[in-house]
């Protein structure tokens, strides 16, 4: 028990004290200048008077400092730590929304002296693969017919889509097509096909979890046009 300690503040260096003392005849605990050392199982005592002043000494070889199942705990607190934030990506990870045009719903046609007028009414297919519910908030659709834009639609939605889960969007857009060949396929009887040709784009917006995003689509419909009303022209 040759060990020693040092207290800083004596001049001339620090002045070295046992810290521990073997017991010898006639000295012990009896006499009242040592006392047990509390974490040396019995091997050695410090002074009484610095027995408030030493910090306790624990054995290298202390269970206490290799408790049991360390690795373990900590293995697992790891993998579940890893396992929490995989499932937190894997749910809230934000999944494109799939928009796609379904087609004309009903259509309304009339016609002046050299313009068609067509009111149509379209679907447009909504799915959400997410895991939290999307809302649509924005629509903007525009119509071209050869190659010119002939009507557009702009509004503002509120609609919520739960998760994976699907929905439908039903908008009506006006058209206005002064093209003279068209107009000749919607109102001649000698023409046995009254199509018109519309070519539909446009975008729309979501929001997910604080986050907008805008999806684009497209596609064509076909109006029939043949069973259109002649408006009434006034003149200015």
């Amino acid at each position: 028990m040759g060990e020693a300690f040092s207290q800083p503040g004596s001049r001339g260096g620090a002045e070295r004290r046992p810290l521990l003392s073997p017991r010898e005849p006639g000295q012990g605990a009896g006499r009242g200048s040592f006392v047990p050392c509390p974490t040396c199982r019995g091997s050695g005592e410090i002074p009484q008077e610095r027995e408030k002043q030493l910090v306790a000494l624990i054995p290298y070889g202390d269970q206490r400092l290799e408790p049991r199942r360390t690795k373990l705990f900590v293995f697992l607190a790891v993998l579940l730590c890893l396992v929490t934030a995989g499932f937190a990506f894997f749910f809230l990870f934000p999944r494109s929304i799939s928009v796609h045009p379904a087609g004309l719903n009903s259509s309304t046609v009339a016609f002046d002296k050299a313009t068609i007028h067509l009111n149509a009414t379209s679907v447009l297919n909504i799915s959400n693969p997410n895991y939290c519910p999307v809302t649509v908030t924005q629509l903007t659709v525009q119509a071209l017919h050869v190659s010119l834009l002939v009507g557009q639609l702009s509004e503002s939605l509120l609609l919520p889509i739960s998760p994976l889960a699907s929905d439908q969007v039903l908008y009506t857009m006006a058209s206005r097509i002064s093209d003279e060949t068209t107009y000749k396929i919607c109102t001649w009887p000698e023409i046995k096909v009254h199509y018109v040709v519309l070519h539909i784009q446009g975008t729309l917006t979501t929001s997910y979890l604080g986050h907008e995003d805008q999806h684009s689509f497209e596609g064509s419909e076909y109006v029939d046009c043949r069973r259109g009303r002649v408006l009434e022209l006034h003149p200015p």
